[in-house]
């Protein structure tokens, strides 16, 4: 029922930064928890990051310090800047939405279409 577009990955090198965005297409964008999936190459797509309806934040303890989710309801958008990137951060990040209870994240089964990071030295 929600229409999400990803955009903002590119190329960058170790070190470098890069901001991502999810725009949805949802009347009641407001009431969703919101996360961030990166799929690495030749692997399964794993939660990086999840934001509540709340603003409560939750990370990976692989980007805890690095990536930062956040969120804009009137505009409807999901960000996740990302600092300090190196090879593992490599892959195709999804945005979602879901639903946030004890600190876990259950997505919906909607999800865009992707935008990749590739982080090389």
């Amino acid at each position: 029922q929600v229409q999400l577009v990803e955009s903002g990955g590119g190329q960058v090198q170790s070190g470098g930064s890069l901001k991502l965005s999810c725009k949805a297409s949802e009347i009641l964008f407001s009431i969703y928890a919101l996360a961030w999936y990166r799929r690495a190459p030749g692997g399964q797509r794993d939660l990086v990051a999840h934001i509540t309806s709340g603003g409560t934040t939750y990370y990976a303890d692989s980007v805890k310090g690095r990536f930062t989710i956040s969120r804009d309801n009137a505009k409807n958008m999901l960000y996740l800047q990302m600092n300090s990137l190196n090879e593992l951060d490599t892959g195709v990040y999804y945005c979602n939405t879901g639903w946030t209870r004890d600190s876990r994240y259950t997505p919906y089964d909607d999800w865009g279409q992707g935008t990749q990071v590739t982080v090389s030295s």
